[in-house]
């Protein structure tokens, strides 16, 4: 079962000079035009984090370049502070993607804690407000693998969801968050679940036709959710582990489990979809190279959920080894670009319904 899940966002083409992960796109314009007001049966390209392959992640500025270059959707992970507001980061902990280290005020507040079972020291957006928060800047998460980005260290703000929400509907795209750390933020008082009701409605999105999915590793959260609103929900399937939550509780299923034909129907009854780590899909051998498929993406559809995987990065060291590109024993071998092109290509061939992208642009191209 093929699933349409909204309007593509069209790339007028980037203008000459315009390189996206070494494929040049022909004609090119940095804005996006309007949606053609059709559904269309291509998959949806989600801009992982933005696009974070050009721009310090979870910044409106990754966002925006995202937007315009084709994505469907743009994807923040979401934490809280310490007065319950949500905002952009890929985790609660603030040392690599900000320069909280070059704040002396806020020297105090590093501490070590214990998230979902790993302990580290660092500075923990739960601990700032929200206007403390905004004097921090964002900088590049991978530096050795992005040395372009830290051009741009500095520069942005770290965003709230509601900018975030804002932007996109200002651009006619979705939205697609996902609640970092439920069970733990649930444990220190901040519940994701009534900020994000209230961003939702905020926003108008509360219908199960908004351009909204909202996604969570741990599936307790999506059951509470799919109590109280229809948006669609989808449950994220990590490579390996075992959902946080079923730590916490006892449950001795892992994510394996829940690619299962049982384990897919189970998480139908509260979700609309998954998002699996594509070894789920193409499975690696010993030597990361790709293997034969497995029959997950036609069992999800069976039990009536989508198939959105993570995630698709253009450089060699994120790529499988048979599609990576360039002498092995260069030191720039692992940030070069590998063939992305044909390992995307790959996995559509799956019928999968959409792909999270840290380079929209090119994701893009391949889809359509």
């Amino acid at each position: 079962m093929k699933v349409s899940l909204g309007k593509r966002a069209i790339v007028a083409g980037l203008g000459a000079g315009v390189v996206a992960s070494g494929v040049v796109l022909a004609g090119a314009a940095q804005t996006a035009v309007a949606a053609p007001g059709r559904d269309r049966a291509e998959p949806i390209v989600v801009a992982h984090r933005g696009a974070s392959a050009y721009r310090p992640e979870h910044t409106l500025a990754a966002y925006e370049l995202a937007i315009a270059q084709g994505a469907d959707y743009i994807e923040p992970d979401l934490v809280l502070t310490k007065d319950g507001v949500l905002v952009a980061r890929h985790e609660n902990a603030l040392g690599g993607t900000t320069d909280v280290a070059a704040h002396p005020e806020f020297a105090g507040l590093k501490k070590t804690k214990t998230i979902d079972g790993v302990t580290s020291t660092d500075w923990w957006t739960e601990d700032f407000t929200f206007a403390e928060l905004r004097t921090l800047r964002a900088k590049e998460r991978i530096p050795a693998t992005r040395p372009e980005n830290t051009a741009f260290d500095g520069r942005f703000l770290i965003p709230s969801f509601d900018e975030v929400a804002e932007l996109a509907k200002r651009n006619n795209v979705g939205v697609y968050p996902e609640t970092k750390h439920p069970t733990y933020f649930a444990s220190i008082g901040l519940p994701f679940d009534e900020p994000l009701l209230k961003a939702l409605k905020k926003h108008g999105l509360t219908k199960r036709s908004s351009k909204v999915f909202v996604q969570s590793f741990e599936p307790g959260i999506l059951q509470r959710l799919d109590k109280r609103t229809d948006v669609r929900l989808v449950l994220l399937l990590n490579g390996a582990g075992q959902p946080y939550d079923f730590t916490v509780s006892g449950d001795k299923r892992t994510y394996a489990d829940l690619v299962t034909r049982d384990g897919l129907r189970w998480t139908a009854s509260f979700a609309d979809g998954i998002g699996p780590a594509t070894n789920w899909i193409i499975p690696l051998d010993a030597a990361g190279e790709t293997q034969a498929p497995t029959t997950l993406v036609k069992d999800a559809h069976r039990a009536g959920l989508t198939v959105v995987p993570w995630t698709f990065r253009p450089e060699n060291s994120f790529l499988p080894a048979d599609f990576r590109q360039g002498d092995p024993a260069s030191p720039a071998y692992p940030r070069a670009q590998g063939n992305a092109a044909a390992w995307l290509k790959l996995l559509l061939a799956q019928d999968i319904d959409g792909i999270f992208a840290d380079d929209p642009a090119l994701a893009t191209a391949v889809v359509e």
